[in-house]
C-alpha cells in the first residue's frame, strides 16, 4: 500500500500578549497511513523542532468552531481583519497560543481529505490486510 504525505510549510504566531506576537516558522504533515492525526512541527530557537500531534478531526472542525479541550483547543477568529484559526496548546512545559492564517490552514486541509476521505481513515490502517495475512497462515 503506498502512503501519501501532505505537507505545508507557513509561518504562524506565537501570541504573547494582545498587542504582541512572534513569527514561528511550522510544518504542517498530514501521513495516509496515520489517518486520524495531523503533526505540527514548530521551529522554536532549538535545533529540534517542537512536535505536536492531534486529531484531524479536531483542526477541521476548528476551522469554522470552537473544538477540542485539555490540551489543544482550536478555534476561529480574526486579527487586523483577516480570518485566522488559534490553537491554545498546554504541556506540563507551558502554554502557547499559536495563530495561524485559516486560508491557508484550510487549504492544506482540503488536501488531506482529497487523499483520505472523512470516514474512510480506518481502511488507510492495513488492519483488514494483515488480518488476512496473519490468518493465512
Amino acid at each position: 500500500m503506498r502512503h501519501t504525505v501532505v505537507e505545508r510549510e507557513l509561518e504562524l504566531r506565537l501570541v504573547l500578549s494582545p498587542e504582541r506576537s512572534i513569527p514561528v516558522p511550522a510544518r504542517l504533515t498530514y501521513r495516509s497511513n496515520d489517518p486520524y492525526a495531523v503533526h505540527v512541527g514548530f521551529h522554536l530557537d532549538s535545533d529540534f523542532p517542537v512536535q505536536w500531534t492531534f486529531a484531524r478531526e479536531l483542526l477541521v472542525e476548528g476551522v469554522f468552531r470552537p473544538s477540542g479541550h485539555g490540551d489543544v483547543r482550536v478555534w476561529p477568529a480574526k486579527a487586523k481583519g483577516r480570518g485566522v484559526v488559534l490553537m491554545a496548546l498546554s504541556s506540563p512545559d507551558g502554554d502557547a497560543l499559536l495563530e495561524a492564517p485559516a486560508a491557508r490552514v484550510s487549504a492544506w486541509l482540503e488536501r488531506t481529505l482529497r487523499v483520505v476521505p472523512p470516514g474512510s481513515e480506518g481502511g488507510q490502517l492495513g488492519i483488514d490486510e494483515a488480518l488476512d495475512q496473519l490468518l493465512a497462515q
